[in-house]
């Protein structure tokens, strides 16, 4: 007879130390308290109306849930119920507090630090839906980890972000959302729809708003020169540059020169990713040494792992510009307090969200 392992319990003598991980160890995604409003309501004005729609749920794991609960604040509609738990030999268990049976599912869980253990859950809650009999399952990535690890660069090395891709389908997805893909030729690798979606018009609107005078769109790298072409048309036909880099190493990158003329101007530099920020802070210094007058970064996603914040905390640039598709660490808030900028991307994932579910044109988001 199996014996289920015994799961973790707060205060066990013996349970070890807690990290960053085990901080996950339970997790209930709870019902948005409601707020009471003390004041009457303005004669003619109505509170908006939540969506009542037993077919279609929306559940978060634990990587992201602020972002999935201001998804559901967006829709008008409430946040699944789930429980999510580890036992103590560091096996995960998850299950879904509500009835899911016949109802089309959307999971919010961007694969970001811890990455094997924010998938593995995903993965999991994938497996409890199509066990519970969900008409379809989406899992909503907003940053797909192993995205970087995209073809064999090297010898006898995997395709990780294939094999990521094939779990999917595996475990019981129907379709995918996916935000900023390091490359989007990687939507190739799944055996199933997927709505590919850029965070470029929160950015741009963003922007816009500021109006930097004398404004030139800079690309890290040559990878990224598409990216910042289709920015600067979006910035009113902004001025171009490229700052041409060599890798020497995993995460480690040295700057050569800049192609294009900033001498006296305002750089906005796009990328989709920063990690542990050395292109960015390099390419920071080069523009500077090139004339620049500021200098602002943008990205989607925010790794910061390692030296990342305090490499930006000191560097030349202004303002670094974000989205919510990761949370911003603690460490993060407080070494970049004042000069980083966390933009939501919970209205543009909402809108695919509702037109995937009524089954209407989801291409108007993808530009």
């Amino acid at each position: 007879m199996s014996v289920a392992p015994e799961l973790a319990k707060p205060g066990n003598p013996g349970q070890q130390t807690a990290t960053a991980v085990d901080a996950m160890a339970t997790a209930i995604t709870p019902a948005p308290a409601e707020k009471k409003d003390d004041q009457a309501q303005p004669k003619g004005e109505r509170k908006p109306q939540r969506r009542i729609d037993e077919k279609f749920k929306i559940f978060s794991g634990t990587a992201n849930p602020e972002l999935a609960h201001e998804v559901c604040k967006h829709l008008g509609m409430d946040l699944g119920q789930t429980m999510s738990q580890r036992f103590q030999d560091g096996e995960r268990y998850v299950q879904i507090l509500e009835n899911v049976r016949g109802a089309d599912v959307f999971m919010i869980q961007p694969t970001c630090y811890p990455v094997d253990e924010h998938i593995m859950e995903l993965l999991l809650f994938i497996d409890a839906f199509k066990r519970a009999s969900a008409r379809r399952i989406t899992p909503v990535i907003p940053y797909f980890g192993y995205a970087r690890q995209d073809r064999k660069d090297k010898p006898r090395s995997p395709i990780s972000s294939k094999l990521v891709a094939d779990l999917l389908t595996t475990a019981g997805a129907d379709r995918a959302v996916i935000v900023d893909l390091h490359a989007p030729q990687i939507q190739g690798f799944f055996n199933m729809p997927v709505d590919h979606l850029f965070a470029s018009p929160v950015l741009v609107s963003y922007f816009k708003e500021q109006n930097l005078p004398d404004l030139t769109v800079v690309s890290p790298d040559a990878g990224g020169v598409e990216r910042a072409r289709f920015f600067a048309k979006k910035m009113n036909d902004s001025a171009l540059a490229i700052v041409d880099k060599r890798r020497t190493a995993m995460n480690v990158t040295e700057v050569m020169h800049v192609i294009g003329d900033v001498q006296g101007r305002t750089c906005l530099v796009l990328d989709d990713i920063i990690d542990t920020a050395g292109t960015l802070v390099k390419t920071a210094a080069a523009l500077k040494e090139a004339g620049a007058k500021r200098i602002v970064a943008c990205s989607t996603h925010a790794v910061l792992s390692g030296p990342a914040t305090e490499r930006l905390a000191q560097s030349p640039i202004e303002q670094v510009v974000v989205t919510n598709t990761i949370p911003l660490t603690e460490q993060a808030k407080r070494d970049l307090a004042g000069k980083v900028k966390v933009l939501s991307i919970a209205g543009l994932i909402g809108s695919a969200i509702k037109s995937i579910h009524e089954e209407t044109s989801v291409s108007k988001l993808f530009v």
